[in-house]
C-alpha cells in the first residue's frame, strides 16, 4: 500500500481532535507506519515522525544527485503536477538516475496534499554543505514536512528542555533556549517528520523547537521540506 493510500485510511476530518491531557509532557508521536503522521492533528502533538529505511534503489538515486560539487536546489510553489516533476528532474545534476528519488518526492507531495486537503504546496529540495538554521527556533507557519535523504536529520527538543524566553533573535539579555543538552532528539536519515509551528490554530506559543544539525567538513545533506498552503 502506498503512503497516500495508507494515510487515506486513517484520516477522519470529522472526528474530534484528541488531546494529550493525560500525559501533558508527551507531545510527540513516532512509529514505522504511515498511520502515525495524522496524529499531528491531535491537540497535544507537535511532532509526528514516521521512521523509515530508504530502499537500495532510492539510496543509489540519492547518491547520484549528491555526487556533485554544485550545491543545487529546487523550489516549487503550486500544484505538484507533471510540470513540477519535469522541473525537478531538470534541476538534478544526474537526471538519468533520478527516477527513484523523483518518485519518492512525488509520493510525499501527494500524501501531503491529501493529508492537509490542499492542491497547493511549497516544495524545496536542497543539497546543503552547512547548517541552514543552526539556532534552535520555532517556525511561524502551521506545519512542515521535513526529511533528510542524505546526511544528519533535524534536531528537536522536548518541551521540558526548552526555555522559550530564549527564542528569537539573539541578544545579551536573553537566556539560553536549551535547558538540557542531553534531551536533544535527532531525526534519522529518511525519517518523515511533520513539525507543527506557531501558525497552527490553537498552537500559538507551542510550536516545535528545532534546528538544523551541525555538519562535518565536506559532509553534505539533501533536505526536502514541504509546506501545505
Amino acid at each position: 500500500m502506498s503512503l497516500s493510500s495508507s494515510l487515506s485510511t486513517c484520516v477522519d476530518r470529522d472526528a474530534p481532535t484528541a488531546s494529550c491531557e493525560a500525559q501533558p509532557s508527551v507531545h510527540w508521536a513516532q512509529g514505522i507506519d504511515a498511520s502515525i503522521l495524522p496524529r499531528i492533528f491531535e491537540q497535544g502533538i507537535t511532532i509526528a515522525v514516521m521512521q523509515r529505511a530508504l530502499s537500495p534503489s532510492l539510496e543509489r538515486s540519492i547518491q547520484a544527485q549528491c555526487d556533485t560539487k554544485r550545491r543545487w536546489s529546487f523550489q516549487w510553489l503550486g500544484v505538484p503536477d507533471a510540470a513540477m516533476k519535469r522541473e525537478l528532474r531538470r534541476s538534478m545534476p544526474a537526471p538519468e538516475q533520478a527516477c527513484p528519488l523523483l518518485d519518492d518526492v512525488v509520493l510525499l507531495t501527494q500524501a501531503m496534499a491529501m493529508l492537509f486537503d490542499t492542491d497547493t504546496l511549497g516544495i524545496r529540495l536542497r543539497l546543503l554543505d552547512s547548517a541552514m538554521c543552526p539556532r534552535f527556533h520555532c517556525d511561524k507557519l502551521p506545519v512542515r514536512l521535513v526529511t533528510s535523504y542524505r546526511g544528519p536529520g533535524s534536531e528537536w527538543l522536548p518541551e521540558s528542555a526548552v526555555n522559550r524566553a530564549g527564542l528569537g533573535a539573539p541578544s545579551p539579555d536573553k537566556p539560553e533556549t536549551l535547558r538540557q543538552a542531553h534531551a536533544i532528539q535527532r531525526l534519522g536519515t529518511g525519517d518523515l517528520a511533520l513539525l507543527k509551528g506557531d501558525g497552527w490554530s490553537g498552537n500559538e506559543g507551542r510550536g516545535l523547537v528545532h534546528r538544523s544539525p551541525a555538519q562535518q567538513a565536506g559532509e553534505t545533506r539533501l533536505l526536502l521540506t514541504i509546506d501545505p498552503s
